[in-house]
């Protein structure tokens, strides 16, 4: 593998940066959430008055909570040395103290949060997949059902048994992401993303690619959260995009009503990940890629594609990519209809969820925890710290702060265009562990299709 002293730098300063969307994967209400929604509401009243005087909004000077200690346990690896400025930035603006604490390298999220439930040393607050909040919602979250912010994201808010207990955090959306300048650099002419409609069109890209002297093209990553859940997730996502879709694919393979290995979506999906593993940069030893070396490859014109999603910008942008350039996504292509939303579109939803301790902390501490939602959803610190600062695609309508970021921007106006489907999979808690597994034997040639099938119909009929 090529080292250069930009990959060398690059490699030092992303060490420690791990990107885990998925790797960190009673309906009564708990007693304190009235002395808790009181203290915020109180809270929130100071800093509006303090505001419309004109004068710093500061917690130590409108409200008691000031001085609070809190902790917000983090399962985005590459957000978290940008999460811990914005921490200080609350802190400063608040006199809140907030700590972030974060899940180790490959930690499940669920299992991190659980065995600090188990030890009593719960964070104050918890940035969890969707999964998990529908798991521990009920038990542990507080019910922030009648927080003012709902009126802002009512739709992509997750609900159990009509209630919310958690703060939908970021919208985030998955595809191929393309590099336009390695594309157009090695073919010598302008590359159009819209012209990717098919598995067709897309092995063809890669042909013509490898003919001009890219050898292989497409840089896939080994991690089992990113194989199990981000790629193996579109043939749940993709029954009809929608959630409930999922949920129906999802209940027939479980009752064992359908066999993965007849659904067109799984044959459709692993003739694409044929394609991609043909053209694979990391072929020679797929498992032995490393996800800080994958974007390196995409910036310095080794590679112009990689299945992933906007969460990796922090990433790429580490590995020597600036705003200015140009990265974007094409469909992550199932099959040869053109007129497939698959193919003319890409995913975006809701994904990771902030849950509020209901259990472990006071209520003081779960007042201050609910006004760092409330900072991030209102205030102009908070609503530009989201977006410029961690680079998330905000849930609620009211931020409008336009993302600096290319792949975020990238998702906002498909949005904006009606190119993308919502549907965010909902599986249990070990599904991309589990089921990353299988694909990792697969893409090291470990298993054939039949294979994997056979396993993946064995997890699903484990779960009845």
């Amino acid at each position: 593998m090529k080292k250069s002293i930009n990959k060398m730098a690059a490699l030092l300063m992303t060490a420690a940066m791990v990107s885990s969307l998925a790797a960190c994967g009673s309906s009564t209400t708990p007693e304190t959430q009235a002395p808790a929604e009181t203290k915020a509401a109180e809270a929130t009243t100071a800093a509006a008055a303090s505001e419309a005087s004109g004068e710093t909004q500061a917690a130590a000077d409108t409200s008691d909570l000031a001085g609070q200690s809190i902790t917000i346990l983090n399962s985005k690896g590459e957000i978290q040395t940008a999460l811990e400025e914005l921490a200080g930035t609350f802190t400063e603006e608040t006199g809140i103290n907030l700590e972030v604490l974060a899940c180790g390298a490959g930690e499940v999220p669920y299992t991190k949060v659980t065995s600090m439930y188990s030890s009593g040393t719960a964070p104050t607050m918890a940035i969890l997949d969707t999964t998990d909040v529908i798991a521990l919602g009920a038990e542990y979250g507080l019910d922030l059902t009648d927080q003012d912010w709902n009126q802002y994201c009512d739709s992509m808010t997750t609900k159990i048994d009509g209630k919310v207990y958690s703060f939908p955090f970021c919208v985030e959306g998955r595809g191929i992401i393309y590099s336009k300048k390695s594309i157009e650099d090695a073919l010598g002419k302008e590359f159009d993303p819209a012209s990717i409609n098919s598995l067709d069109s897309f092995k063809a890209i890669c042909e013509e690619l490898r003919a001009a002297g890219m050898e292989n093209p497409v840089v896939l990553s080994k991690e089992d959260w990113s194989l199990g859940a981000h790629q193996l997730g579109y043939i749940y996502d993709t029954n009809d995009g929608t959630t409930a879709g999922a949920d129906k694919i999802m209940a027939a393979l479980k009752d064992g009503s359908q066999k993965v290995e007849d659904y067109e979506r799984f044959n459709q999906f692993m003739d694409t990940m044929d394609v991609i593993l043909e053209y694979n940069y990391n072929k020679e030893d797929p498992l032995g890629a490393n996800y800080d070396e994958d974007p390196m490859h995409l910036v310095e014109g080794e590679a112009a594609f990689w299945p992933n999603g906007n969460w990796a910008w922090p990433n790429i942008e580490t590995a020597g990519a600036t705003t200015d350039d140009e990265y974007g996504f094409i469909p992550f292509v199932l099959g040869n209809d053109t007129a497939d939303f698959a193919n003319t579109s890409m995913q975006a939803s809701p994904t990771k969820q902030l849950m509020v301790d209901a259990k472990q902390s006071t209520p003081e501490q779960q007042a201050a925890a609910l006004e760092f939602i409330n900072w991030l959803v209102n205030s102009e610190s908070g609503q530009h710290g989201l977006v410029e600062k961690l680079a998330l695609i905000p849930a609620c309508s009211n931020n409008t702060v336009a993302p600096l970021d290319p792949l975020s921007r990238d998702i906002v106006a498909k949005m904006a265009e009606g190119h993308t489907y919502s549907s965010s999979f909902v599986a249990p808690s070990d599904h991309w562990s589990v089921v990353g597994a299988i694909m990792q034997k697969y893409v090291a040639g470990e298993t054939d299709r039949a294979g994997a099938a056979a396993d993946i119909d064995a997890y699903w009929q484990a779960q009845a």
